[in-house]
This record gives structure tokens, C-alpha cells and sequence, in this order.
């Protein structure tokens, strides 16, 4: 009879809750940024008198500046945990979001958003919180990656509806001040769940246990891995540069889409709230995706992965561009599902391909000094969008080059090859 009483409650892996974490601080990061750019786009430009270009330049400047804070951010991540990074990442959006509020100076909205990139909610998006994850899983990997990125997918379907809802009733420096707010609310207790790595807790990647751990086989679906590439052995391989220049590609497409796609819809005929609630299938179709992913990652080649994401995003863009053409609801919604369910490919492909060639040890510092490159085209997508709207007076067949971009990135991943990793 006592052998009933003898079952032991076999506590959780924490690394799940690390997890959960990631899916709280890439939600925020998505909904204070690149899901709700498009909900202010329209009201800001109409309410300042400023061109679409010099909004979009407000915003491509925070991403531009976030993939220079990656390179400290990695290297941080590193060696003291996520943590720290993103209590520092709160404080600066609260501050910033209230002073863009608060302005109508352009030089002032420039500042505060180069700064809002810099140390604000990039301190708590995908490189901080994917790299974490990466940290704390081997075999399982794919599915914590996948799982981790639901917040992204989340964000896509709830703030450009929640958001349009706010700007549409109080104004876009409501809008903003909300956005603060919500951030502070939502990243601090995920950041105190927050920790660096599981061997500083006695623990093993997966949650195996400690004498099964082991850095000398390479198989991807155990928890022992290769050795890991330090950052400098990393930059002198060619995938380092394949992946990073093909994610770049990837970055300016999906930015520009996602940015421009309300004012493009709007545009097109469509009601605001017919193009907000595109964006939310976007989210659908993103959210619905992560199974997919994450099966496929555990079992696929990672790069026939990345072709078929950015394959998927492509097709959604040439349906979006058709419904533009036709005025067809359905063929918009239809375009927005595809994107989406390739979008919500991306966090989760490009985190498991940098951590599947170059190991977790040194993942964060990795990460950061490739986010420079990569995230260039997070820039310059919206605003080579916005400078065609500007000159052709509409979007056109802006939206159908963006299909080049991923069709680019695909085959620069594709060519890539996993480089020898002998030690370090």
C-alpha cells in the first residue's frame, strides 16, 4: 500500500517556462511595433502634415538602431541572461512611447524612435527571447522555437484590431501611450521568469538528466550537440554570411508587407477595419502555422523549411496585389493567410538554423553581430515601400517585389551548408 504513496510529482523542466516567457515579451514586441505601425500610419501623416515617407523613416530607424543594440544585446545575453535586458528594455519603451505621444516635432519622433530601437522593445523581441530559448533546448528545439514564437503569431491577430479600435476612438497619442503602458504591464514578470542558461541550475538542455549530457555528437534530435562556434570562428564561415544576407532579404520583405499593409488596402478601396482585420487573419494564419513548423523541424531539412516559408509569404503577397486589383475580400483574406502562415515560419526556421550551425553556447553574441546586416532590410523595406507610394502616387506593383526579395533570400539560405564544428 505504501508504494501508492510513493509517487514523487515530477516538477515541470523550467526551460518551459522560459518558453512561456518568450511567448509573453515577442507578443508585446510585436504589438507595440511592427503589427501596429500600420494602425498609426494614416492618423499620424494626416494629423502632422509629414510625408509617408517621413513616418516610415520614424519607424525603419528603430529597427535599424535595434539591430545595432544586438550587438551588445548578444553578448549580454551571454553572460548575464536575458533578464537584465529586458527590465532595461521596459523602462526605455514606457519613456519613449509617452514622449512620442506627447510630440509633434519630427526630429523629436525620429529621436524617440531611434532610441525606442536602440534600448527599448527590441531588448525583449526575437534575439533576446529566441536566443534564450535556443539556450535551454537541443532535442526538442523545434517545438520550444515554434511554441516560443506563438506570441508573434498572437500579436498579428489582437493589436491591429485593438490598436485600430484605440487610434480610431482617442487618437494616435492615445494610441501610443497605451502602447507604454501595456509594455510595462506585460514584459516585467516575464522577464523575472527569465534565466540564462540551465547548467546554472544544475540542469541539462531538454531536462535531461545530468550524466546523459554531452557536447560530442552531433545528432540534432538527442540533447548532445556538436561543439559550439565562438562568434569569431562564426563570421569567417560562408553560412554566416549565406544566412545572414538571406534573412536580410527575408526581413525586407515581410517589414515592408507589414508595415504598408493597411494604408495599401485602405488604398485599394477597402474599409480601415476590413485592412485591421486582415492583418488579424495574418495572425490566424500565422498562429495555425506554428504546429507545422514545429513538426517540421524536428523532422525536415531545415533549408527545404525556409524555401517553403518564404514561398508561402510570396504567393500571399500576389494574392494580396490581386485583391487590390479585384476588390475581392476573399482573395485579400486568402493572400493575408498565406503570408501569415509563412511569416510565422521565420522566428522559429532562422532561430533553429543559427543554433543547428553554430551550437547554443555562444548563440546570443552570434546573433547579435549577424542582426546588424540582417536587419538592414527591416529599414529599408518600408521605406523604399513608402518612397514608391510617395512618387507613383499609390502602391502598384510595389507589393509584387517584395516577391523578388524572398525569392532572393531563399536561394542564399539554400546554398548554405552547415560548417564543421571541431571545438570551441
Amino acid at each position: 500500500m505504501r508504494a501508492l504513496f510513493r509517487f514523487r510529482f515530477r516538477k515541470p523542466f523550467y526551460g518551459w517556462w522560459i518558453v512561456a516567457a518568450a511567448v509573453v515579451s515577442q507578443f508585446t514586441w510585436m504589438a507595440a511595433g511592427p503589427t501596429v505601425v500600420g494602425v498609426f500610419l494614416d492618423p499620424v501623416v494626416d494629423d502632422t502634415g509629414w510625408r509617408v515617407w517621413q513616418f516610415t523613416l520614424g519607424t525603419s530607424l528603430a529597427g535599424v538602431m535595434g539591430a545595432a543594440s544586438g550587438v551588445f544585446a548578444g553578448q549580454a545575453l551571454d553572460r548575464h541572461g536575458p533578464r537584465p535586458l529586458m527590465l532595461i528594455g521596459v523602462a526605455a519603451s514606457v519613456v519613449c512611447f509617452a514622449g512620442i505621444a506627447a510630440q509633434s516635432n519630427w526630429w523629436a519622433f525620429l529621436i524617440l524612435h531611434a532610441a525606442l530601437g536602440l534600448v527599448g522593445y527590441n531588448l525583449f523581441g526575437s534575439l533576446v527571447a529566441s536566443s534564450a530559448v535556443s539556450k535551454w533546448f537541443v532535442a526538442r528545439r523545434g517545438w520550444a522555437l515554434a511554441i516560443g514564437s506563438v506570441g508573434v503569431s498572437l500579436a498579428g491577430i489582437f493589436a491591429p484590431v485593438a490598436m485600430t479600435f484605440v487610434v480610431d476612438g482617442w487618437g494616435w497619442r492615445a494610441g501610443y501611450a497605451a502602447l507604454g503602458a501595456f509594455v510595462f504591464m506585460a514584459v516585467t514578470p516575464a522577464a523575472f521568469a527569465m534565466r540564462r542558461a540551465p547548467e546554472d541550475y544544475g540542469l541539462s538542455p531538454d531536462g535531461a538528466p545530468p550524466e546523459s549530457r554531452s557536447e560530442s555528437a552531433p545528432d540534432a534530435r538527442s540533447s548532445a550537440e556538436a561543439p559550439s562556434l565562438d562568434r569569431r570562428r562564426a563570421v569567417r564561415t560562408r553560412a554566416f554570411w549565406l544566412l545572414t544576407l538571406g534573412f536580410m532579404f527575408n526581413y525586407a520583405a515581410l517589414t515592408a508587407i507589414l508595415v504598408h499593409a493597411i494604408p495599401f488596402v485602405s488604398e485599394s478601396g477597402f474599409a480601415r477595419t476590413v485592412a485591421a482585420s486582415a492583418l488579424a487573419v495574418n495572425g490566424v494564419g500565422n498562429l495555425s502555422s506554428k504546429i507545422v513548423w514545429g513538426y517540421g523541424l524536428q523532422r525536415f531539412e531545415t533549408r527545404l523549411l525556409v524555401l517553403a516559408a518564404f514561398s508561402l509569404s510570396s504567393g500571399g503577397a500576389a494574392l494580396i496585389t490581386a485583391a487590390a486589383w479585384t476588390g475581392e475580400t476573399a482573395v485579400l483574406f486568402a493572400g493575408f493567410f498565406l503570408y501569415g502562415f509563412g511569416f510565422g515560419g521565420t522566428i522559429p526556421i532562422s532561430e533553429f538554423i543559427w543554433a543547428r550551425y553554430f551550437g547554443r553556447r555562444h548563440i546570443g553574441a552570434i546573433r547579435g553581430i549577424s542582426n546588424p546586416v540582417s536587419i538592414i532590410g527591416t529599414g529599408v523595406g518600408p521605406i523604399l515601400m513608402g518612397a514608391w507610394r510617395d512618387a507613383a502616387g499609390g502602391y502598384g506593383a510595389a507589393f509584387l517585389a517584395a516577391i523578388c526579395f524572398y525569392m532572393a533570400g531563399a536561394a542564399l539560405i539554400g546554398m548554405s551548408r552547415e560548417p564543421a564544428r571541431d571545438g570551441g
